[in-house]
């Protein structure tokens, strides 16, 4: 019986151990796997922001011609 339980305990100290060890991996992955999700994301987002533009350099113009033409501001 005393043998048994030395047996039983050593078993179950390796198993502790394996699934510390497995726990730490399952983390790392995670985190390597939140990562390359937000990356994934950041990658769809400017493919879509690209997509959308209809060409890849913006037109300064339209953002800053409401705030330096004075004729705009007083036609309104």
């Amino acid at each position: 019986m005393e043998r048994l339980n030395s047996k039983l305990y050593l078993q179950n100290c390796y198993m502790m151990k394996e699934n510390e060890r497995l726990r730490k991996k399952a983390q790392l992955l995670n985190q390597e796997n939140q990562a390359l999700l937000s990356e994934l994301k950041q990658k769809l987002s400017k493919a879509n922001s690209k997509a959308n533009a209809p060409n890849s350099i913006p037109d300064l113009n339209l953002s800053s011609s409401s705030s330096h033409n004075p004729t705009n501001s007083s036609t309104n």
